[in-house]
């Protein structure tokens, strides 16, 4: 990885041609945002992404994924695919999932994650942009269905500056896995809106 941005490794999912990755390539890194860290070669990966505070994390995701042309999943409503927006949804990247079925969610997505060869499943466990309580565990239970790795990334505003935090194998012990991953954003992030953020990372701030 040059110190800026990050050469997409040949084992993950990509997307775009040359002129659209250079493209969203300089809208990034005009605005004097960079990477930090080794980028994971994985083929398939749970997302782990934080903090979640504002709009403009997901604005500088989506130039980051595109400039680097990684190819991101999401899961959204299924009924966001009965709208006139279904072309859009479907070009980010958004795969429809029924959420009225919350205790058949996970497994639904696990189901999808078998099927593919390759795929990175973004996910942002924070859950809010204010103030949520805790970290959500749907991540994990992703990733441990689907016997794939967490890959960790920061946002830190202080310093523009998109941080890998490397990969971690669940090994099933929730609590234990949660604090080695928030244990890696210590000095590592800060927040667009900083009274926004989850309790666990505002404990964080406090104790680093």
């Amino acid at each position: 990885m040059s110190d800026k941005f990050p050469v997409l490794p040949e084992h993950v999912p990509q997307r775009g041609s040359h002129i659209s990755r250079n493209l969203f390539k300089r809208l990034y890194l005009v605005q004097g945002w960079r990477f930090v860290g080794e980028f994971p070669n994985l083929p398939k990966t749970v997302v782990f992404i934080a903090p979640h505070t504002s709009n403009f994390d997901g604005l500088y995701a989506f130039l980051a994924m595109l400039g680097i042309g990684l190819k991101i999943t999401i899961f959204g409503k299924d009924s966001l695919f009965n709208t006139p927006l279904k072309g859009l949804f479907e070009w980010i990247g958004v795969i429809p999932v029924n959420r009225a079925v919350p205790h058949g969610l996970t497994q639904e997505i696990v189901e999808i994650i078998k099927q593919q060869d390759k795929i990175w499943i973004a996910i942002a466990p924070e859950g809010t942009r204010k103030k949520a309580d805790k970290i959500k565990s749907g991540f994990y239970h992703i990733a441990m269905g689907a016997n794939i790795p967490i890959a960790i990334f920061s946002f830190d505003y202080d310093h523009k500056t998109i941080h890998c935090l490397g990969i971690l194998e669940p090994t099933g012990d929730y609590e234990k896995d949660l604090d080695d991953i928030l244990n890696r954003f210590k000095g590592k992030f800060s927040a667009k809106k900083p009274s926004w953020l989850s309790k666990p990372l505002q404990k964080l701030l406090k104790n680093g």
